[in-house]
């Protein structure tokens, strides 16, 4: 047993010697454009922390009018505060945005939009993961309210200001645990069955879904979108879990910072050329493959169809 005990103990100390490493061969791509974005105009949801955090910052150094859309207004003018000073940047904005509250939402796109005529980047950042079961305030299962529902309401209440400041793109983060979701439009909100784990993944399905349809139905317009999976990141969206915490902690040295977890999302915003790759998937900077369910028109359709419906959206 010692001995087991030893070589074990030998064979973690060796992968931690080379966790720098291992971690920059899995690092992934890095976002190479020199686009500059003075003028233009971003929304970035869940930008006080994490990835949304470092891909504001980075928004921010190309010269962009950086909006932070937020829940927490204190810790988002703490990382409006740091970005300014980084890069000295004082168009970096604060404004409240609660994702599982529709009326904060529509309040804060009615903010916005009074307050900014054109927008230029829109990225849906934000997300929850592994919550225990719980319902909005609108009676929505709390992944797909916050991960789903809440976006979709944001970007179908922006988009008018996005075709007029085209060409626009829209970002969705999603994530690779989309290959394990399903939507299940016979329990949409979990009431018969609820497992955290598959809530979340089913909320990433639905961001590709979501991605995939709003690309067709904005072919022509100027306006572009794309969906990201970030990578497995050193972040705070774990928080909900004791074992995940537990497991990031003892494999942080092997998982992506927050700004390689950004450069996805800064590709998609930034790249030159990719237009015609609207509506796809995204994993280090180059489009990869998506789950068979994810390239299923018929539940893309269906599913904004259901979501107009759950969001009282007038379809036009």
């Amino acid at each position: 047993m010692l001995v087991v005990l030893g070589l074990l103990t030998s064979f973690l100390s060796f992968l931690y010697v080379i966790a720098p490493s291992i971690r920059k061969f899995f690092a992934g791509g890095v976002c190479r454009t020199d686009v500059q974005l003075f003028g233009k105009v971003v929304v970035i949801t869940g930008a006080n922390t994490g990835i949304g955090k470092e891909t504001a910052r980075e928004l921010a150094r190309r010269g962009a009018r950086v909006y932070i859309a937020c829940r927490d207004v204190l810790k988002g003018e703490s990382a409006a505060s740091e970005i300014q000073a980084d890069t000295k940047n004082s168009q970096v904005l604060v404004r409240k945005l609660d994702l599982s509250d529709t009326k904060s939402i529509r309040a804060f796109a009615e903010g916005f939009l009074a307050e900014e005529k054109q927008l230029h980047i829109l990225i849906n950042n934000a997300g929850v993961m592994l919550c225990p079961y719980s319902k909005t305030a609108d009676g929505f299962e709390t992944h797909l309210a916050v991960n789903h529902l809440g976006h979709f309401l944001l970007t179908h209440l922006l988009l008018g200001r996005l075709k007029e400041s085209a060409p626009a793109r829209v970002v969705n983060l999603s994530s690779v645990a989309h290959h394990l979701g399903k939507i299940r439009f016979h329990d949409l909100q979990g009431d018969k069955y609820y497992n955290l784990g598959s809530a979340y993944c089913h909320s990433k399905l639905a961001n590709v879904l979501f991605t995939r349809e709003l690309a067709k139905r904005l072919k022509g317009t100027g306006v572009t979108t794309y969906a990201v999976h970030p990578g497995i990141v050193r972040s705070k969206l774990v928080r909900h879990s004791f074992l995940l915490c537990l497991l990031w902690r003892l494999f942080s040295p092997f998982l992506k910072t927050t700004w390689e977890g950004a450069q996805t999302s800064l590709h998609c915003a930034l790249a030159e050329g990719l237009e015609p790759l609207s509506g796809k998937y995204f994993s280090d900077c180059k489009k990869t493959w998506v789950s068979p369910r994810a390239r299923n028109n018929k539940t893309a359709e269906r599913l904004w169809n259901v979501s107009c419906e759950l969001l009282g959206i007038q379809q036009e």
